[in-house]
């Protein structure tokens, strides 16, 4: 028994010791191995089964054994419920529960994983064969991913009964009417938002009763995304969650390259909208002040080709820098995935092959860089102050049938053109505005209510009166649209509103029916365009009246075709294509070193060309120039030590890799000692070693002497 507590006391302290540093994390199903080393603080094992040739036991064990933190990660909507489903749990087959089609079919995630409605039985199984385990187990930090609910789903069983719980009255066929639609995506939310408030208070309290501090965190694709993709999940409304400690921003290539409408052109634009992406996520957690991870994938779960891998993991990960105040990471998702499976070499070459060795290194740069990266108080180059609206309901308005708006132009009839225009749109959730930080700099709110409705009234008092203490609002939309008439707020209780943008006009003083035009309120302005927000990027050149109306609300803006911050010594730029203003390249002087580039050379000039990004070290940044350091490397170092002439460290990556370093020092070194083969050169313009070898997961020893 005494040993049994000393196991546990140490394993306490072990953990709470690696609680301090969990920076940068990635996600896998598998065990440790060497070829998957990708030396994170936390590795975020996978599913509580016993998936691979090892137990969940082993294969926590297998990391913890590597020097990693280990934290949990699981599907809540779908994943390992076998015994659920089978009758194995409690000795009844539970199949109603599965998100049923119109057709009667069940929706899948994979072969024998559907997705789940979240009753209370199942929710019961969740936690006593999945939290409860975990917990044994010793983790401490759970990770509930992707709540979703297919808009095309409603038909089970299960979901007939939720609805007569929740609404009181018989089920409705959602494809019969846009209200319907709208009541049951309106219901999925909530399952979803149940579903996360009992797990992470279940999760609270029995680690609680182990003497424990569990920490709940939900990783999440972003509200645009899921509205695109048609999936209801409860996004912004987990800050009501007391027991919620924050999210993991999943945005990548795949959720990214949706393509969009601009200038009467449909097509993938995946920088801008992984802007807007991340956007829509730091904004979801920043007036709460709940932590935020952002998560890049170096490829995605489409088999396309690596060229294609490579150019839009560059643009998703340019983008997610661009917002100073998140610095902290999920730096890939299953490296078993994207060092282990092959694809095409480009559009042009057939020829499938592993991760090419240029796109390994050039990808574990980028991944060491993040943990260096540090916050800043910069901001990203442009006007600043002025957003657009959101709000959770976008995804209540995404039928199968009706009035879908599934490329989402009526959000990127507002959004396209200001990123256009070199403009560092914010985004604003509807559901955030009652914080006061939510309006912190604020100056310019473009909104509109035809692709979405808001929850409850008292978000228009509080746009009011920011617009009353100087704020400038700009309303788009005729209110035309079938979902205007749902049983709602604004039309029900008393109220009469035949649209809510009614009720918010009429807190300003305005007529309900206002026209198009320009109107006061206390010290701030409102302008009315009678015009769906579509209407300016479905027709080439369409977009002069909102511009016009926004230079009128902001006043002279900056315009240009690029996008630049500066991160203590790392810079990035983005150049936007199709820009109105601007075809020329972006020309940055300095010294550099290009992180995007495996050989990692030292610049004194870099030209950014259109639609392309660059990821920069800026030596001129360097806050100690005396000190050797590591300044970029595919691999990570440990065991650093100093003398006045020397400077050896261990350096770590996965196996079959190649690692390349730019390491400063005082001056060319007259001894190098690497543990393996490798070569060297000298950059005296930088006091720079350039070192190159192959990466051992085990550690290679460097010496390096002058």
């Amino acid at each position: 028994m005494r040993r049994t507590m000393l196991i546990v006391l140490s394993l306490l302290m072990w953990q709470s010791l690696w609680a301090q540093r969990d920076k940068t994390s990635f996600q896998t199903l598998t065990e440790w191995k060497p070829t998957i080393d990708v030396r994170s603080d936390v590795v975020m094992v996978y599913g509580a089964g016993d998936y691979t040739t090892l137990s969940f036991h082993d294969r926590v064990n297998s990391w913890r054994d590597h020097g990693y933190a280990t934290h949990f990660m699981s599907g809540i909507a779908w994943g390992g419920f076998d015994a659920y489903f089978k009758g194995e749990w409690d000795g009844k087959p539970h199949d109603d529960v599965v998100q049923i089609r119109l057709s009667g079919e069940g929706i899948m995630h994979g072969p024998n994983s559907p997705y789940v409605v979240p009753t209370r039985s199942f929710l019961d199984y969740f936690k006593e064969r999945h939290i409860k385990r975990v917990i044994d187990e010793g983790l401490n930090v759970l990770y509930f991913e992707e709540p979703e609910f297919w808009v095309w789903s409603g038909y089970s069983e299960a979901f007939k009964r939720e609805w007569q719980d929740f609404y009181g009255f018989p089920w409705r066929p959602q494809h019969e009417s846009a209200e319907n639609t709208y009541l049951a995506n309106k219901l999925k939310y909530h399952l979803y938002y149940r579903a996360l408030d009992e797990a992470f208070a279940y999760a609270k309290q029995y680690g609680r009763e182990q003497g424990r501090e569990v920490r709940c965190f939900v990783p999440t694709h972003s509200l645009l995304n899921y509205a695109q993709w048609g999936i209801v999940s409860p996004e912004c409304s987990l800050h009501s969650l007391k027991n919620c400690d924050g999210y993991i921003a999943q945005v990548w290539t795949g959720t990214s390259r949706m393509a969009n409408h601009y200038n009467g052109v449909l097509k993938e634009r995946v920088f801008e909208m992984a802007f807007l992406e991340y956007g829509c996520l730091e904004s979801m957690a920043r007036p709460t002040g709940r932590k935020m991870y952002f998560l890049t994938d170096p490829i995605e779960d489409r088999a396309v080709n690596w060229e294609d891998y490579n150019r839009n993991y560059q643009a998703t990960f340019v983008a997610q820098l661009f917002y100073p105040n998140i610095a902290d990471y999920e730096v890939m998702p299953w490296p078993e995935r994207i060092y282990g499976r092959q694809y095409p070499a480009s559009a042009d070459n057939e020829e499938k092959t592993l991760i090419p060795r240029h796109y390994s290194t050039q990808m574990q740069v980028m991944v060491n860089a993040l943990k260096d990266m540090p916050t800043s108080e910069n901001h990203v180059s442009g006007s600043r102050g002025i957003s657009v609206l959101l709000s959770n309901s976008i995804m209540f308005q995404q039928p199968f049938m009706g009035e879908g708006d599934s490329y989402l132009v009526n959000f990127f009839g507002l959004a396209m053109p200001l990123i256009k225009q070199g403009i560092p749109l914010g985004i604003i959730h509807l559901e955030n505005v009652g914080y006061e930080a939510t309006w912190r700099d604020q100056h310019v709110l473009l909104m509109t209510y035809h692709n979405m409705k808001p929850l409850d009234p008292e978000a228009h008092q509080h746009i009011a009166d920011w617009v009353g203490q100087g704020g400038s609002l700009i309303y788009c939309g005729r209110d035309d649209d079938p979902f205007q008439s749902v049983p709602e707020w604004w039309n029900t209780n008393g109220n009469h509103y035949t649209a809510p943008s009614q009720h918010l006009f009429a807190l300003m003083g305005m007529d309900e029916q206002v026209a198009e035009g320009q109107y006061s309120f206390g010290k701030g302005h409102v302008y009315v365009l009678r015009h769906n927000p579509q209407e300016f990027v479905l027709t080439a050149g369409a977009d002069s009246l909102l511009l016009q109306t926004l230079e009128s609300a902001y006043g002279p803006y900056e315009q240009k075709n690029s996008f630049v911050l500066q991160r203590g010594p790392y810079l990035m730029a983005s150049v936007v294509d199709e820009s109105p203003v601007s075809n020329d390249p972006l020309v940055l002087e300095g010294r550099f070193i290009d992180l995007f580039d495996p050989s990692l050379p030292v610049l004194s000039e870099k030209e950014v060309q259109l639609g392309e990004q660059a990821f920069l070290y800026d030596l001129d940044k360097l806050m100690d120039t005396t000190r050797p350091q590591v300044l970029a490397a595919a691999s990570r170092q440990y065991d650093e030590t100093f003398t006045d002439h020397s400077f050896s460290f261990v350096s770590k990556s996965p196996a079959n890799t190649g690692n390349v370093m730019r390491i400063l020092l005082p001056k060319e070194p007259d001894i190098v000692n690497v543990g393996v083969t490798s070569q060297w050169s000298w950059d005296a313009s930088s006091r720079t070693l350039l070192l190159e070898f192959e990466n051992d997961p085990n550690g290679v020893s460097v010496r390096l002497g002058w």
